[in-house]
């Protein structure tokens, strides 16, 4: 690590980065960038994809290696080149990509690289401990691949909180909490605070941001534009610190309507069983609209994954109806489902939403690829292609190296432009939207709300299935809650029913019938 020492921080900073410069060929990720993070403190750091907050976490965790500039723990300058080293020096990291084997139960996962434990029975035993503490609900026997992304998330959560760590890096713990499990889990982090222990705590949820954190740095393009106390702030001046523009995700960005037309989507009694063998939907019947969203509110492995998959084709159900305009698309396949006009924003974009080999053009017409007028006979005219992924590209602003260039170049908000693009383009009846906004920044967010919404002014019928309730209730028309493979109440989306909802994301269902 290059650069003269600088003086030795106060003894209530923790963590010291002074003139951090990390550069990716050419691209400057970091850009001298200063950070504090004091003994006690709950630090937020926002940005947009692309800000540098991620690289700045990974040379704190010792994933990358800065170019220039000094890290300084408790007082001494270090060089933190391993995780290894990280976790020796007291820092622990929930990582954006998770770090999971998919083919080890959770508690192997969680017993990797963790010491003072004699067996696999004592790890489960404490996955169960801090699943009950935390409300983080796992079954530490499962393999990692048959769990939701939601899941996922929170065995990494887990792991760290098992490590007698002083610096906790956290991003975006809270992203498949209820809100009951969300105050759960800031009262821990409080706690931890009381006791001298530091986090880091990445979130694009302004709101949450300004109820746990004490001080809030804000980067953009890789330079660190203020830290803020969260008593000088609020969430409109940090999304314009984040952006450099004014952001409105709120309610008054809804265009409700108080009539709807036809019935597009109907299910009826739908049941389906999960990767496990065992029955994950359990009677489900609803209907959605033309002009409608209707939001499915729930925590992450309550039946959502299972519910969107049978409803596009991709999963079997073991019973019951499902009609798209009428006609019973039930078990034939998503094929039909796309001919009937149907569109699928998936929970993992990365993994279902893009093929990450090929390039702009190709993901863009994965669905039209085989019809006129892409098609000539048994060839692809590539010259539309072109046109049309020129098109896709300025209407929707997907920002990338090339439209040639594989898609696994870039960030999580451009792959979420491509795959609505792909999926909104055309006449499109029904729309699944599964966790949209997932791992996205405010700016990102603002894009997909206004999609869903144009798509709802347009006629269509969108289903939104996500456990963010800000989302829930800025999108949605009318609002059911899933819990263990059942579907609860019918609510407008009024703050009056936010702990109802709440409450009964958590399974207090207090008399509601399914």
């Amino acid at each position: 690590m290059r650069g003269g020492d600088a003086k030795a921080p106060p003894q209530d900073v923790v963590l010291r980065l002074k003139g951090i410069v990390k550069k990716f060929s050419g691209v400057v990720a970091n850009d001298s960038v200063d950070f504090d993070l004091k003994v006690g403190e709950i630090h937020a750091l926002l940005g947009e994809n692309g800000a540098g907050k991620t690289t700045l976490v990974n040379v704190i965790y010792g994933l990358y290696q800065p170019d220039s500039g000094e890290i300084w723990i408790r007082g001494s300058k270090v060089n933190i080149d391993s995780p290894a080293r990280a976790l020796s020096l007291g820092i622990g990291m929930v990582h954006q990509s998770f770090t999971l084997v998919p083919s080890f139960s959770v508690v192997e996962n969680v017993a990797l690289g963790l010491k003072g434990f004699s067996s696999l029975r004592v790890v489960a035993e404490k996955v169960k401990q801090i699943s009950e503490l935390y409300g983080l609900s796992v079954d530490p026997y499962a393999k990692v691949w048959q769990l939701s992304v939601g899941e996922m998330q929170r065995v990494e959560i887990i792991k760290l909180l098992l490590r007698d760590v002083d610096i906790l890096i956290l991003d975006e713990p809270t992203s498949v909490l209820t809100p009951k499990e969300t105050r759960a889990l800031f009262s821990t982090l409080k706690r931890l605070k009381d006791e001298g222990k530091s986090v880091v705590f990445i979130s694009h949820k302004l709101n949450e941001v300004m109820e746990i954190s004490d001080r809030i740095t804000v980067m953009r393009k890789g330079l660190v534009i203020n830290t803020v106390r969260k008593e000088d702030t609020s969430p409109g001046e940090l999304a314009k610190m984040m952006v450099g523009r004014e952001i409105s995700l709120g309610p008054s960005k809804r265009r409700s309507s108080t009539s709807f037309g036809e019935v597009v989507l109907e299910v009826k009694d739908l049941e389906a069983y999960g990767d496990k063998g065992i029955k994950v939907l359990r009677g489900l019947s609803f209907s959605v609209r033309e002009g409608e969203i209707l939001g499915i509110a729930g925590v992450a492995g309550n039946g959502q994954r299972e519910l969107a998959e049978v409803l596009v084709g991709l999963r079997r159900a073991s019973s019951g109806v499902v009609l798209f305009d009428g006609e019973d698309i039930t078990n034939k396949g998503s094929m039909v489902f796309i001919e009937k006009g149907g569109g699928f924003i998936p929970e993992d974009r990365k993994r279902f939403g893009v093929a990450p080999n090929l390039s702009l053009v190709e993901n863009l017409i994965l669905k039209s690829y085989r019809k006129p007028p892409f098609s000539k006979g048994l060839f692809l005219d590539l010259d539309y292609a072109n046109k049309v992924a020129d098109f896709l590209i300025e209407k929707y602003s997907i920002q990338s190296p090339g439209k040639d260039m594989p898609v696994r170049l870039l960030s999580g908000g451009n792959l979420q432009r491509l795959v609505i693009a792909r999926e909104l383009e055309g006449k499109v009846r029904l729309l699944i939207a599964f966790h949209p906004t997932f791992g996205l920044d405010v700016g990102a967010m603002e894009f997909v709300y206004e999609k869903l919404l144009e798509a709802k002014a347009s006629g269509t019928a969108v289903l939104l299935i996500a456990g963010d309730l800000d989302e829930i209730f800025t999108l949605s028309d009318r609002i059911k809650v899933i819990y263990e493979g059942k579907l609860y109440g019918d609510f407008p989306p009024d703050e009056s029913y936010l702990e109802t909802i709440g409450m009964l994301m958590a399974g207090v269902i207090n008399g509601y019938k399914a």
